[in-house]
């Protein structure tokens, strides 16, 4: 009888230290990068046309290129202080073009995704994708995005139609967030309001509207419509690998092993709690 229960038991021992290993793994998976292809180095990047008002600075280490595909006119170019190259109709434009509406596809199919209400200003959220309960993301006040320590965090945002951000509006950036981290997706046109600060990948399926003195750190990349500008600061700046240190413990770091130390751990205590329940069931047995 306690050979039985021995094997019985032993099935039940190793399904559940495999569960241990295996299921920390799937819980911390996140959300990989949009990739962005050529487009990466674009600020700014039209379908039909750019149109400038007022003295506007566009740069970046990442990037500071503006380019225009198909259309070619960029009105107000002159009043526009750029770090990059200026790419109106060209190749290399199309080519961007073609690497958006790849990304963009890519950032609209991202699951899982939790629905969240329209109005963003005042929500603090962690990494993740998020997408609009009927209608418009919106930001009023400030909207914070928290990596909880991460600087590999991502934050998906889908928009079920437009996004619009109100005048002073403000994306704030805690524990190790990053705006390279962060990408919007909206399936018609986008507008920044007046003086607001805004942070991330943007990606508009129509028009991007950036009204006076706003500022972006991040990129505006407008499919098939036009990005309007007035007086703006915009920055895409690079987003270098991020480097996690190991865990360590009093006298020097934790043995390098395949397996997580904390699957490890949380292995270690199921054996021990299914250890006494076996050795329970054998003895009420004997």
């Amino acid at each position: 009888m306690r050979r039985l229960y021995r094997i019985r038991f032993m099935p039940l021992l190793a399904l559940s230290l495999i569960a241990v290993m295996v299921l920390p793994a799937v819980a911390l998976a996140a959300q990989a990068p949009v990739e962005l292809g050529t487009a990466s180095s674009f600020a700014v990047l039209a379908g039909q046309t750019i149109t400038n008002t007022g003295p506007t600075t566009i740069n970046g280490d990442a990037g500071g290129d503006v380019g225009i595909s198909p259309g070619s006119a960029f009105p107000g170019l002159a009043d526009v202080t750029l770090s990059g190259a200026t790419h109106l109709g060209d190749a290399v434009a199309l080519q961007a073009q073609n690497d958006l509406a790849t990304a963009y596809d890519e950032a609209a199919g991202r699951t899982p995704f939790t629905t969240i209400a329209n109005e963003l200003g005042g929500a603090t959220l962690k990494p993740g994708v998020y997408v609009s309960q009927t209608g418009p993301f919106e930001i009023t006040g400030t909207l914070t995005l928290d990596a909880e320590g991460d600087p590999d965090a991502v934050f998906i945002f889908k928009s079920a139609s437009s996004l619009v951000t109100a005048a002073g509006s403000n994306v704030v950036l805690l524990n190790d967030a990053r705006y390279c981290r962060v990408f919007w997706q909206v399936t018609s046109s986008a507008t920044l309001g007046t003086g607001s600060h805004f942070v991330g990948h943007l990606f508009a399926l129509t028009s991007i509207f950036v009204e006076t003195e706003a500022t972006v750190q991040g990129q505006l990349l407008a499919r098939n419509g036009e990005v309007t500008l007035d007086t703006n600061t915009i920055m895409n700046g690079l987003c270098p690998a991020s480097t996690t240190p190991t865990p360590t413990v009093d006298g020097g770091e934790l043995p390098k092993t395949g397996t997580p130390w904390y699957s490890m751990l949380l292995a270690g205590i199921v054996l021990m709690v299914l250890g006494g329940f076996g050795w329970r069931t054998r003895k009420t047995h004997a």
